[in-house]
Order: structure tokens, then sequence, then C-alpha cells
């Protein structure tokens, strides 16, 4: 099968004198066998995965030496595609964006943030090295890079070129009508998308409405609907046949860092197999996409856990087409946003309507195991004997809790805190003060962030033991809005045969609202009593 895959590449590549074709099938196939036998040897090496970045490098820049003067140099392309044929893994990168180099902030006094902003990248570095190739892959590859954010992991290509896009929508097996979100690292940069040719230098391209917003909220968890111009850069495949698209600018350092250096617009859904949880690791990207993508930049757990907000304000009243990271309330106290409303429902669309922005269509957020969700409102903590009639041939169920229901067996679990935090619903960080947006990020990197582990239980019942597998992800709104994905992902990896969520009260604030709206599209059965 490998020797046909040469053949074929061989076919389809630059002019081959046919007396040669044999020849250079033979070595091609020397080549893939020759890869093979690193690929499987790394991946048992513990330091395979740096190793092998190195060797595969060298393997794309590499020619593929026939004979004298009939040496042929193989593209990029059909290395890529000879490495791919013979099951490359995914690799992860891990960067630390603290380690790249020199952050200098280049706005205005107009008070708008990050107007524009230079990286002095350290090349010299492992992680300077590996930023640069994630973004050579992002620039020029049609294979698309996963890449962290505050809210989610995010499954990024050139929003300008076709061919880019599509593999987005080839990695995740993602509807083509679902359009995607933009992601740029300056409003300089998102001026030179959305400008048109013959517009006045002297007027904003950027709406008005949406400039206090801009002010207030970025770089953050907020997606604003723009306009598509006339002559736009844009490839098709991004907008899904609308007239507008998605705009936003991310609160983190390494995605920002790695948009910077790639310098092109980045298109970027979550990182994840199209209707699963989203990705708030890198090991999440990695267990929906290995094999299907090359390159995972690791930047540790997401800080956020539900997507961004969108917003519309290209139309009266402005809406919030999609709940996320900002709250409604808080988005009402931004002057020209006092009457914002709802824009959306907490199931997903029907029929053949064109989703005014991602996420409003299909089914999402849905691990493999049947998720029930017992909704806050007067739904008490299931028994074992409710558990029990869960079970199916694995002999096993997960329990997410998050406010209220107690480890199963006894009272709080060890390290558990009753009460109240502060929330994700106060000022966004950074927000509001005098101090640059990336002072701020570098800053916030430093912290400490939590991983999420299941609790095996084992409970009786009936002379019957049954194990269940028990998350607890509160007890704050911000701690669940941060655990819902990854802990879906965590029970789905213990081969549970239910999942049963804890919900919470969705009129407590805007970030339960979203956690809520994301918990009911994953949810195949809704009660308020198990």
């Amino acid at each position: 099968m490998i020797k046909n895959n040469c053949s074929t590449q061989l076919k389809q590549s630059a002019s081959i004198p046919s007396e040669y074709y044999m020849k250079r099938v033979d070595r091609l196939f020397q080549f893939h066998c020759i890869a093979f036998t690193h690929i499987r040897l790394l991946s048992r090496l513990s330091t395979g995965a740096t190793t092998f970045r190195r060797t595969f490098q060298s393997f794309r820049n590499s020619r593929i030496i026939f004979p004298k003067d009939e040496a042929h140099t193989m593209g990029s392309d059909h290395i890529t595609a000879a490495a791919m044929a013979i099951g490359t893994r995914t690799q992860i990168l891990p960067i630390d964006p603290t380690k790249l180099g020199h952050f200098s902030d280049r706005s205005t006094e107009s008070g708008m943030p990050l107007e524009d902003w230079d990286l002095k990248l350290d090349g010299t570095t492992q992680d300077g090295k590996d930023l640069q190739l994630a973004a050579s892959n992002l620039k020029h590859s049609d294979i698309p890079v996963a890449f962290p954010t505050e809210t989610v992991y995010g499954l990024g290509a050139d929003a300008t070129r076709s061919a880019a896009v599509k593999g987005i929508y080839k990695a995740k097996q993602r509807p083509s009508d679902n359009p995607l979100i933009v992601h740029i690292a300056s409003l300089k940069q998102l001026r030179r998308l959305i400008s048109v040719s013959n517009s006045p230098s002297d007027i904003d391209p950027i709406p008005q409405i949406y400039h206090p917003l801009i002010r207030r909220f970025w770089p953050g968890p907020i997606t604003i609907i723009l306009p598509v111009p006339e002559d736009s850069k844009l490839a098709p495949e991004v907008t899904a046949g609308l007239r507008t698209f998605g705009a936003r600018m991310p609160r983190d350092l390494l995605a920002l860092a790695l948009i910077k250096t790639a310098d092109v617009p980045v298109a970027a859904p979550s990182a994840n197999a199209s209707t699963k949880p989203s990705p708030t690791a890198a090991e999440h990207v990695r267990y929906d996409l290995d094999g299907r993508i090359e390159w995972i930049v690791d930047g540790g757990p997401c800080d956020v856990g539900v997507e961004s907000t969108v917003v519309d304000g290209l139309n009266s009243p402005p809406a919030v087409l999609r709940p996320g990271g900002i709250g409604i309330d808080l988005i009402r106290t931004v002057p020209g946003w006092e009457d914002t409303v709802v824009g959306y429902h907490d199931v997903s669309m029907k029929g053949d309507a064109a989703p005014r922005a991602p996420g409003m269509k299909y089914r999402h957020y849905s691990p493999k195991a049947p998720v029930m969700l017992v909704e806050a409102t007067g739904g008490k903590q299931p028994s074992s004997s409710d558990l029990a009639r869960q079970l199916g041939s694995s002999g096993s169920v997960g329990l997410v809790r998050t406010k209220k229901w107690k480890r199963m067996g006894d009272g709080a679990a060890k390290g558990e805190v009753a009460g109240e935090v502060a929330s994700l619903e106060s000022t966004p960080k950074g927000a509001g003060t005098s101090a640059s947006p990336l002072e701020a990020m570098l800053q916030e990197t430093s912290r400490h962030k939590k991983q999420l582990h299941a609790e095996e239980v084992i409970i009786g019942h009936g002379g019957k033991p049954f194990t269940v597998w028990d998350m607890c992800i509160g007890p704050d709104t911000a701690s669940v809005a941060r655990g819902l994905f990854s802990a879906l992902r965590e029970l789905d990896r213990k081969d549970v045969d239910a999942i049963i969520v804890e919900g919470i009260d969705d009129e407590e604030g805007d970030i339960a609202a979203a956690v809520m709206n994301r918990l009911r599209k994953a949810a195949e059965v809704k009660l308020e009593q198990l």
C-alpha cells in the first residue's frame, strides 16, 4: 500500500522522465521505510517527541538523492503526504511564552488596546524555535495547527487561504455551513483585514459601536460580528456564505505571539472533533485529532473553559448570539450596549437556516457516553439506586458535582470547600487598569493551573458493588466553567456507561448561563430529578 502511495505521489509531482520512474518509486519507498522505522523507534523513547520533531524537519527539508544528474527535490507537500501516509503521530510543542523574547506595546493614546505591538523573538531558545516552527506551518501549510487561548484550544489556519481553511473542516469533520471565528493579534491587523481599498484613510473600518466594547474587553473572550468587505481577503469558507464574520483578539500571550509571528489572520474553531467536548488542554486535542494534524502548541490548561461570547452590534438592538466568557449583564454596562438582548436558544437550530454565529446550529459538546443533566431547580442528589439504574456493560458511571452535591458515601471530600468565592462575573483581568495588556498577560501566565482528576468510589448496592467516577468541579461558577469540558472528557476516557451532571442555576449570573447552555447541548436527557 505504501509503495502504491509512492507511485501516486511521483505521478503527481513535477515532470519525471519515464525511464527513471521505477527507480524513483524504489527510492521514495526506501524513504518511507526509513521514516517509518524512525517513528516507531522514537515513539518508544522518552525523548522521542523532541528527537522526532527535529528528525522529521530534516526529512522535510532534505533532497532524496537519485543517480547522478537525476536528483529530484521533493517538495514539502510530498514529504508531508508521505509521512501522513505511514501514520505520523500528532506532536505536542510545549512553549513557555515568558521565554520567547521581548514584548513591547506600540499602542497610541486612543485608549484602544494593542493597536500594534512587537515581539523580538529569541530564536536561540527551544521555545523560540518551536514558535517559529508552528507559525511557519500556520502560514504555509494546509494542515491546521492547534493552539491555546484563554477560553479553549483552537484549531487554526490562515484565514485568507481556502485550502488551509478547508483543512480545518477536514480535520474536525465539521459541517461547512458553520462559520469560523477569525483571531487577530492587533487592531492594526484587523483593520488591514476589513479595510476597503478605496475607503478614506481617516475613517476607521471598525464600526464605532464596537469601540467601547473593545476598550473594555479586548484582548479577551468576546467575539464581534463584522461586515465582510466587498473585496474581502477572507477565504469564503470562513464565512460559510454569510456577509458577516466573527473576529476576536484572544487574551493569551502564546496565542497572540503565534498569530503575530505567522503574520496572518487565523480562522480557528475549537480544536476538537465536531460535536465532542471542547478541549481545554493539549492532551484533549491529541485525543480527538491524533493523526489528523501535525502540531499542537501546548500552553497549559485554559483559564476560562467556555468559548467566547459572540455579540452582534450591526443590528439594533445589539444581541448576544452565543453566551460565553463575558456575560450579558457586564456587556450592558458598556455605553451603547445598554439594551443588548439575548439572541440565542439553549437548543441547537433546526432545518436549513444558516447560523449567524458558531455553535448555534449543530449539537455540540457531547462525549461518547450519554449525558444526563439534573437541573438545579428542585433536583436533589441521586442515590446509589438512581446511579445503579444507569449501569451498562462497563459497570461504572460518571458523576460531575458542582455546588451542592456531596461525594458519594460521605460528606464533603477532602479538599472541597463549601460556599462561594470570586467568580468570572467580576471585571475581566486587566480591564480598566493602566497596565499594558501584554504586561498583564505576562503576569497571568506565571500562575499555577490546576489539573482535574476523577476519583474512583466503589458503591455497594444489593450485593453487587459498582464504580462511580466522581469529579467535583466547583464550588464556584468560575471553577465550574473552567472544569466542565475537562470533566466530560476525563469521564469519557473512563468508558463509563453514563455521565450524570449536577446543573447550576442559570439565573445566578451570565457565566452560569453559558455553562448551562453548553450542558443542555451536551445532554441527551434533561431532568429535574434522576
